[in-house]
């Protein structure tokens, strides 16, 4: 059996899509509505039965303190070892993040699971395209004033990720042991950006950005460093995609990516999953 926790999330909505018609799959989410569904909540240790699992999706439970996120992925991985589990997928963040503030907790969940006795594999996703679309919007006219400076971000389309999460859940033991990195192939910087949807860029500076998350009153504190430390990592280069190393996207969709830029207008025509 297969489970796929956060399955209530755009991620794990979309990996659920790919296995489909598939018997032997279970949704985890806080809210189950059916029978497919078990109640699978991070915060309720108590909730964490994976009986009869074979393979665990894990898939991140991010928005949260490193040390609420880290207990969160301590207690699926301590509930799956105890109930059973043979692997365990886990859907971490590309290599090249190691900069932004919000890697520690995966690269802790990516050791934790390296300690444990279960089968593991690690898939190092790169940040979506959609998210992209959230943080680098254009404005009323036009103009986008994200402080990108003048790096890129190797963004992916989330349908791909999820894509080849369902293709690893599916065959887990062809996948033991190994850590795949998957970022986009055509790296996005603010020019492409305001071309693509036919307006302007002029970046602001890092301050302006702080200050402008702050006084929305939409992101928890926790999330303005996130945020911030997303736009300083992009604008000097460190998403770009260079400093990966054996990019498998390609490999593991069987087929080319779909184009992030295409992810990135969708979201911004609001034709798209939110970002």
């Amino acid at each position: 059996m297969i489970l796929i926790s956060g399955a209530g999330g755009a991620l794990g909505r979309l990996v659920a899509g790919e296995l489909a018609g598939r018997d032997d799959v279970v949704l985890g989410t806080r809210n189950p509505r059916s029978t497919a569904e078990r109640r699978i909540d991070f915060d309720d240790p108590g909730s964490l039965d994976f009986t009869g699992v074979d393979t665990l999706l894990l898939i991140s439970a991010g928005y949260g303190e490193d040390d609420v996120v880290i207990a969160r992925h301590d207690a699926a991985i301590s509930a799956a070892e105890k109930t059973g589990v043979r692997h365990i997928v886990y859907t971490s963040l590309s290599g090249d993040g190691d900069h932004l503030t919000y890697a520690l907790a995966h690269r802790w969940t990516e050791r934790r699971l390296r300690r444990g006795p279960l089968a593991w594999t690690v898939l190092r996703n790169g940040l979506y395209a959609e998210f992209l679309a959230g943080i680098a919007a254009p404005g009323p006219d036009g103009t986008i004033a994200a402080p990108l400076g003048g790096g890129r971000l190797a963004a992916v389309a989330r349908a791909d990720l999820a894509a080849v999460a369902a293709r690893v859940v599916a065959e887990p033991e062809r996948h033991t042991g190994r850590v795949y990195e998957l970022v986009g192939e055509q790296p996005l910087g603010g020019a492409e950006l305001a071309a693509a949807v036919g307006g302007s860029y002029a970046p602001g500076p890092l301050g302006a950005a702080r200050e402008a998350i702050t006084a929305a009153g939409e992101a928890l504190p926790y999330q303005v460093p996130m945020l911030v430390s997303t736009y300083s990592a992009i604008a000097g280069g460190f998403l770009d995609g260079t400093g990966v190393e054996d990019n498998a996207l390609r490999t593991l969709l069987g087929r080319a990516p779909r184009p992030a830029l295409d992810a990135y207008k969708a979201v911004v025509a609001g034709e798209g999953p939110t970002a």
